[in-house]
């Protein structure tokens, strides 16, 4: 069961008073954990870019060029919602579409030099805001959440 932190460890708990059966299932506390790092994150990048132009950055940073198709598969964004992020990352120039030379159908995107300067920038958001949200825990406290959490997101059982 969470408990809440001691006044030398961390903010306040937040200002809500779930019953005590509540509060000890793991759901909901995941569930309000999220929605406190999706606070921090987008409070982070308020002036600087989206979650989602992170997301597709990264990817395109660390894979290489991609169709459509493939980014939104590999990042869990419906087709229609990622045309959109597609549309605002090229018209600010940090992303590029091209006809794929195998298949006239498909767009194959990249990442420009102007968009590996915006993803350094929003590194240094996005790192911020871990630090923010984990600033409770020790190094090794933050270790073992990362760990745990991956066994539970990557758990085909949970499916």
């Amino acid at each position: 069961m969470p408990t809440r932190p001691t006044a030398a460890r961390s903010a306040p708990w937040p200002p809500i008073e779930p019953p005590e059966r509540v509060r000890r299932l793991p759901s909901w506390v995941l569930n309000h954990v999220a929605m406190r790092a999706n606070r921090v994150v987008a409070s982070r990048l308020e002036h600087s870019g989206r979650r989602s132009d992170y997301a597709v950055l990264a990817s395109l940073e660390e894979s290489g060029p991609a169709s459509q198709a493939d980014l939104a598969r590999r990042l869990a964004i419906d087709r229609g919602d990622l045309v959109g992020i597609l549309d605002r990352l090229t018209e600010e120039g940090l992303a590029h579409r091209d006809p794929d030379t195998m298949d006239k159908r498909r767009n194959v995107i990249t990442v420009t030099a102007a968009g590996r300067g915006k993803l350094t920038q929003l590194d240094a958001e996005i790192e911020a805001a871990q630090e923010d949200l984990l600033a409770p825990l020790d190094p090794s406290e933050r270790e073992l959440l990362m760990e745990l959490l991956g066994r539970l997101l990557f758990n085909p059982a949970a499916e």
